[in-house]
């Protein structure tokens, strides 16, 4: 097995979001593979699509087979142009224009040894299983990972085998257990005591874990991985610690993952004894009989030379005696499994097998793709081996008639796959639905390709309607595959409709860039609402989710929604009057977009977020703030009367620092960035604990330092240390960027000149250090002597104005990062909090969700299989799923959604507006004389009498509240919606 021979650095700007799901050594070996994959249908579309995405080192096409009708089904790389054409050489092109940095390569002969062993990786789709029994076995034999991945119509396998000795390097996606260190004994053992706020129960005996951080006790800082043995208690016992320095405070404990080894059977011996992903009896029985199913469509195909045909009885007759005539599986010890097969579930899958589907090649595509990754990264605990996925849940419900034969035949048409599953009558129905589609990201792409694929909104009046408010960026072209390097800063909406026309010139799709919210609800109002038939929302904010689902509800429209973090996905289907509404998670709603308090972060953190909070308020303050204050006042030097003095002159100290001028050089720069590192870690410290030292005890007798209040530390600058070094440079630079100055990235210069300047003293720091506290918080130990506001504004009544430099967060050239990087980590340290890295610091400050690729075609397709009972008028909740997908853990759940509320009592009914105020309209309780008069007026005109208001130009609808006298206030009835 070769690894690509690559010199190219990772794009790190291209893969941030997945970099912090897969990591850097991952991400560079995913970078040097080379991967084979054979079969180009949809399923292998999709693989294809999300490996090149993902930056693989190199990728192999191999599919000789002409391009047919079904093809354009699931296919988004072929169109009808592409009719006969070899699948690989048609594809090649647009595939490479996915990923520039990927090289893309066709193989155009047989799957020999030789060719099998030049590749890390090889995936077979649509493949027969003769050919799957050849090529697993050499690729077992030569140590190459060998994938499956197959659909059957609604029906999916995936088989996975990385050899019998396969180690994964990092089993799990959860960062590692770190907790802070409150005290550590000398002793055998040493006995390490954690701080309050940390759980000791996290960590379980027999694990590994490190020290970082410590203070004394320095033997124990990044030492060899020790086993921890954990007390009744919850101290940890660390081995013997007699012979080390005294402990004296600060330091982390931090797990360290232990690598797995996985052994893998290959395909001849696992097709009879097969280990499946099941989370239950039931499921796993379920699993073993889609297995037999399969078998028995590969002896058909073998057979027949074709596959069953679409909702052909005789044939599936003939697929249900070859399942039930196939040699019994076998168990963990050998042993024949007494199970029955479930016949009826083997001819149903047989009926609907001959379909080529887009959502089910988007969901096996993700899967079998993240496979890959996973034998490449040796990140994530592989499938151990087979994954059967079925969506038998999309045919008409019981009691309902299925597809006949003659409805199923191929037309000559892109749909003849989708067809053959459903019938010519439910893609009639499919092409005359309107749907708005909220959200053009990484999960807003993958939906509108399915959309496009399966023909939603193609025909009549027929639509599709993208609204997002967003711009591409660099960053969104890893995952988002409609977008290209040359529609960076065009809006979302717009290049993704544009794409999307482009795999399917019938679609009939409408971009808007105005945001949804309650601030256009004139141009998303009645008129528009109105005529849609629903809604699918791919959004990544819990807020906007909210918003568009009570839009949803109010107009009586079904909503399909999907979201992810990393390698968690998820998709759920919301129908009006079937399932329960939309809300989202308790924690997620109280922690998003929530502000952290400001004298939390200013004095009290106790928490990594906390500390990169107030670095980047500290670059605010310092390099924005400040200098459009003063820009501000050297125009105004005559009104100053009416200034806000205080603000102004905590700015203009801050900006000064130990300078009492313009800095004129990079010295000057360098001299104030280490007097602003004495001020922030070392003077401040020490003044905030003299006025709060660490044994203060408050009037109850607690210890002030106590519960989240950590006591801090000051520091002293060292210049060998890199974070102490690089807050110099940094803030050395932003504030030569801020004065027109020129910056330097000369280190080694930096360190001589750093030998030689003077660190700043308290009395240096006076003017500035007064005002640095709250007023509640200031020492008198300088006295009052600070910079009147005149003088200082003085030094700027001549020269240029200052540049407020405005934060950056994806430009690691301009020291934006780094500054805030270096300051939270300082900062962590003062207060003995487990510093963040530079990549966690920009995921905190720009509130970054990881994302992958994988899991946005994953839960697209999910979502596009609900659609597909909404549009076939499913009534029934059971007929409906929501769905979980862990693809690190190989965890995928579906369940029945839960039903509304439903209130069942009668009561006097009393109606009162809910867009228009809470007045009552009409009350049986009234007397007949208000009754009569109330009565006999339009619900228009009652609503104006009663609220004072009209209804708005253009509005289709009034929505009704209608509540019960005598309930209590949280009885919940059903909006009434009254056309106008």
């Amino acid at each position: 097995m070769d690894v690509l021979e690559t010199s190219k650095s990772l794009d790190e700007e291209l893969y941030s979001r997945q970099m912090y799901v897969l990591g850097l050594p991952a991400m560079q070996r995913i970078q040097g593979a080379k991967v084979l994959l054979s079969g180009l249908q949809g399923l292998g579309a999709e693989v294809a699509k999300n490996l090149v995405l993902m930056g693989v080192g190199s990728l192999t096409l191999h599919d000789p087979h002409p391009t047919c009708w079904s093809d354009l089904a699931a296919q988004f790389f072929l169109s009808k142009r592409d009719l006969e054409r070899s699948r690989a050489e048609a594809c090649q092109e647009l595939v490479a224009k996915l990923n520039e940095s990927v090289q893309v390569c066709i193989h155009t002969g047989d799957l020999t040894e030789d060719l099998l062993l030049d590749f890390q990786v090889v995936v077979l789709t649509a493949s027969k299983l003769e050919e799957q029994l050849k090529v697993g076995t050499l690729c077992h034999k030569h140590g190459v990972c060998f994938l499956v991945a197959d659909t059957w119509g609604l029906v999916g396998q995936l088989f996975c085998d990385f050899g019998e000795d396969f180690t994964v390097q990092d089993p799990t996606e959860a960062e590692p257990l770190t907790a802070a260190i409150q005290h550590i004994t000398q002793g055998s053992p040493g006995i390490v005591t954690l701080k309050k706020e940390a759980h000791g129960q996290n960590f379980c005996s027999g694990d590994l874990v490190t020290f970082s951080g410590i203070e004394g006790m320095v033997e124990l800082n990044d030492c060899a991985p020790r086993p921890i043995h954990v007390q009744e208690d919850g101290t940890l016992e660390i081995g013997d610690t007699t012979t080390f320095s005294c402990y004296l405070r600060g330091g982390a404990v931090t797990e360290v993952k232990r690598p797995k080894t996985v052994s893998h059977e290959p395909l001849d011996a696992a097709l009879l004894q097969p280990r499946v992903v099941a989370q239950s009896p039931q499921e796993v029985h379920r699993a073993h009989c889609l297995h037999q199913a399969f078998r028995a469509l590969h002896k058909f195909h073998h057979h027949n030379g074709r596959p069953p045909r679409p909702w052909d009885p005789v044939d599936a007759d003939m697929v249900v005696g070859l399942a039930r005539a196939l040699e019994p599986l076998k168990g963990t010890e050998g042993e024949p499994l007494e199970e029955p097969l479930d016949e009826a579930l083997v001819r149903t899958v047989a009926l609907s097998s001959a379909g080529t589907l887009s959502p089910m090649a988007a969901i096996l595509g993700a899967m079998a793709a993240q496979e890959v990754l996973k034998a490449i990264s040796r990140k994530f605990m592989p499938l151990d081996q087979w994954l059967y996925f079925d969506a038998l849940d999309c045919l008409p419900e019981d009691g309902k008639p299925l597809p006949n034969p003659e409805d199923c035949i191929p037309r000559g048409c892109r749909y003849d796959g989708q067809i053959a599953v459903f019938g010519a009558g439910f893609q009639k129905k499919l092409s005359h639905q309107h749907y708005l589609l909220v959200g053009a990201g990484a999960i807003g792409c993958e939906l509108l390709k399915n959309f496009a694929l399966v023909g939603l909104g193609t025909r009549g009046s027929g639509s599709v309607t993208v609204a997002d408010m967003d711009h591409i960026e660099r960053s969104n072209l890893s995952r988002q595959f409609l977008f290209r390097p040359q529609d960076i800063g065009r809006p979302k909406a717009e290049v993704a409709a544009e794409a999307a026309l482009r795999l399917n010139s019938d679609l009939q799709v409408t971009s808007f860039t105005h945001q949804l919210d309650p601030s256009t609800e004139d141009i998303y109002g009645d008129n528009f609402f109105s005529r849609m038939d629903g809604v699918a929302a791919a959004l990544d904010s819990f807020q906007a989710r909210r918003y568009v689902a009570v839009r949803c509800t109010h107009y009586l429209k079904p909503l399909l929604e999907a979201g992810t973090q990393g390698t968690l996905g998820h998709a759920s289907v919301f129908m009006p009057h079937v399932t329960e509404p939309y809300r989202a998670p308790a924690s997620a709603t109280a922690s998003e977009d929530a502000p952290y308090p400001v004298c939390t972060v200013r004095h009290f953190p106790s928490t990594v977020e906390h500390t990169v909070q107030w670095a980047r308020d500290e670059f605010e303050g310092l390099f924005h703030l400040a200098a459009e204050t003063i820009n501000h006042h050297q125009q105004a030097l005559t009104s100053l009367a009416d200034t806000d003095r205080p603000q102004v002159l905590t700015l203009l100290q801050a900006v000064l620092g130990v300078l009492r001028e313009r800095p004129q050089t990079w010295q000057d720069c360098v001299v104030w960035a280490l007097g602003h590192w004495q001020l922030r870690f070392c003077y401040s410290i020490m003044q905030l604990l003299k006025h709060f030292p660490p044994d203060k005890v408050l009037e109850d007798g607690t210890l002030f330092w106590s519960g989240s209040k950590r006591c801090p530390q000051p520091l002293e600058f060292d210049a060998s240390q890199d974070t102490h070094f690089l807050y110099v440079l940094a803030a050395a630079n932003l504030y030569a960027q801020m004065h027109g100055l020129p910056g330097s990235q000369d280190k080694t210069g930096l360190r001589e000149l750093l030998k030689l300047l003077p660190l700043p003293g308290p009395q240096d720091l006076a003017p500035i250090f007064a005002n640095d506290l709250d007023p509640a918080l200031a020492s008198a130990e300088f006295g009052p002597e600070q910079l009147k506001l005149h003088e200082a504004l003085e030094f700027w009544s001549v020269g240029p104005h200052l540049k407020p430099l405005r934060f950056e967060k994806d430009n690691d050239s301009n020291f934006h990062m780094d500054f805030v990087a270096a300051a939270a980590s300082l900062r962590a340290q003062n207060y003995g909090i487990l510093p963040a890295n530079r990549m966690q610091s920009k995921r905190i400050v720009a509130r970054i969700i990881p994302a992958i690729a994988t899991t946005s075609a994953a839960v697209a397709g999910l979502v596009v299989l609900e659609l597909y009972k909404v549009v076939g008028g499913a009534q029934s909740l059971g007929a409906f799923r929501h769905s979980y997908l862990h693809l690190a853990e190989n965890r995928f759940s579906r369940w029945v959604p839960h039903a509304p509320a439903i209130q069942t009592e009668q009561h006097g009914l009393r109606v009162r507006m809910l867009l228009y105020g809470r007045a009552p309209l009409y009350s049986a309780a009234w007397p007949p004389e208000k009754q009569a008069q109330h009565l006999s007026l339009r619900v228009t005109e009652l609503v104006q009498r009663v609220t004072g208001q009209v209804p708005l130009p253009g509005q289709r609808v009034l929505v009704l509240e209608l509540s019960c006298e005598g309930e209590e206030e949280d009885t919940i009835f059903p909006p009434l919606h009254y056309e106008l």
